[in-house]
Formats: C-alpha cells, structure tokens, sequence
C-alpha cells in the first residue's frame, strides 16, 4: 500500500502546499486502485502530479469542512468539460448530508433561477455515508467519529490483501479516545496537528504533543504530522511532538509518499531530506 501526500497545509491552502489531500493505492484486479481521502482547495490541480484525475476510484471525505471537501467541485468541472470528458462516476464516502453539501458548494443561481444548479454535482457522483466498516476496492475502511465542531471521522485503511498494511488518518479532531482506539498498532498514522501547545489549544485540533501522545498510546509504527496552518511553524509543531513518541516522525510535504506493509519495515518514513528510512 502506497501513502501520497497531495495536500497538508492546514484550514486553508498554503504557499507551499494545496490544503488535506491524500491518496492511499494498492494493487487491485490488475491496476492500482486509487483512494483519495479529502480534497481541499487546491488539491484538484495538483492530482495531475501524481497520476490522471480520471482514474481515481473513490473518494473519502473526514469531515464537510471547505478545506476538505470543496475541490470536488473542481474536479467535477473535469469529468465534466476537459477534453476526455465525460469520466466515471465515483463512489463518495462521507458524513451524511455530503451530496447536499457539494450541491451547495457548486450551485450558482441567476435572479431568474437560472445558472448552476446542484442537480448535476448532485448526480454524477454516488454518495454513500461512512459506515463503521466497508470495503472499498482492496481496502477495508473503518471510521470512528471523533472531537470537532461538525460531525468529523478518522479513518483507518488496512489492505486485505497483498502486503497488508495498514493506516490512519485522523481527520480533524481535538484529543480523542476514539482515534487513539482506531489507530491502535496501524504502520502509519497520519496525524493533524494544528494547534501549538498553550495557544488555542480549545479541543478543535489536536498539538503536535497531543499527536504524539495518540501516536504513543496506540502504539503505531510511525507518525505523520499534518494540517499545520501556514501561520505556525511546522518544526516547532514537530519539536513540540518529538519527546512524546518514540517512533520516527515526519512532517507532510506534498509529494511525500510511504511504502506500507513490508513486514520488514512497518512503514517506511522518510525524513526531512526525503531520504527513505525504516523506523526503529
């Protein structure tokens, strides 16, 4: 199972990175099967970095959130009006209410009631709501619903076959048994951490240290630490995380990939210089 970070800066696009992004792929049936879990502003363009938009095989939404969810409409716009238009119809997994979301999201009215209405977003995609577990193409998906103001789930992804490895992502959350719980002993947690200690710390996000501290509690193999705000520094969010999990941590920069399931190596991190390294 193969980790890409599209997208990681945090509440909104950053000057570095298109804001949450991530695909998860693992061989399926012949072909790599592509699962992309959020797509906030920016992430649709930077798609075509990594493979083609149109074959993507399903979409995971953590939460309804503008800077998870929006660029759907984006992408839309694609399967809809580039050249090799029309594209397949995708499954979108997410809280309920996300076809009325994304409807509302695209839809643009003229004062005659004219205009872009959200009968087509609507209906080009299958919208099914997270269930506590499903299959999905080689992955068996589990949520758990976790602390945030709106309804907001972290997703644990386990390939059935091949390899085996597994991942959580931890959507949005301020600290939360249920993560802890859902992560316990993944390859990868891919953790937000938007908050730095003792300023803001509401319960909204999660610090680097409250990361670190999941990460240590559910005994994961290595931590990602994602969804850090432009206007924080992200080595001081990782500094923060640092004495609180023993394991390797990396921060999320787009086009960061790991390799999950050797059983040699839980999962391979890569530190700052992108150089691969197994954790201890």
């Amino acid at each position: 199972m193969k980790f890409t970070v599209v997208g990681s800066s945090g509440s909104v696009s950053g000057p570095d990175s298109p804001a949450s992004s991530y695909l998860v792929q693992a061989p399926y049936e012949h072909r790599t099967f592509t699962l992309v879990l959020d797509l906030g502003p920016g992430a649709f363009g930077a798609l075509y970095k990594y493979l083609d938009p149109s074959r993507v095989d399903a979409f995971g939404f953590s939460h309804l959130h503008p800077d998870h969810c929006f660029d759907l409409c984006a992408y839309f716009i694609a399967a809809r009006y580039s050249p090799t238009a029309p594209w397949p119809a995708q499954p979108v997994y997410g809280p309920p209410g996300t076809r009325e979301r994304i409807g509302r999201a695209y839809e643009v009215l003229q004062p005659d009631g004219g205009g872009e209405t959200a009968t087509a977003i609507s209906e080009h995609f299958h919208y099914r709501d997270w269930a506590e577990s499903q299959q999905i193409g080689p992955f068996l998906v589990r949520t758990a619903e976790v602390d945030h103001p709106v309804r907001a789930y972290a997703i644990r992804v386990e390939e059935t076959s091949g390899a085996g490895g597994s991942l959580v992502y931890s959507g949005d959350t301020g600290p939360s048994d249920a993560l802890t719980e859902l992560a316990s002993g993944v390859d990868l947690l891919v953790a937000e951490a938007a908050f730095l200690e003792g300023r803001n710390a509401r319960g909204v996000h999660l610090t680097g240290r409250q990361a670190a501290e999941s990460a240590s509690r559910a005994a994961v193999g290595a931590l990602v630490l994602t969804h850090i705000p432009p206007w924080h520094d992200h080595d001081q969010v990782k500094a923060e995380a640092l004495p609180h999990y023993a394991g390797p941590i990396a921060l999320a920069t787009p086009g960061a990939t790991w390799s999950i399931g050797d059983p040699s190596r839980r999962a391979e991190a890569l530190d700052d210089a992108g150089l691969g390294r197994a954790p201890k």
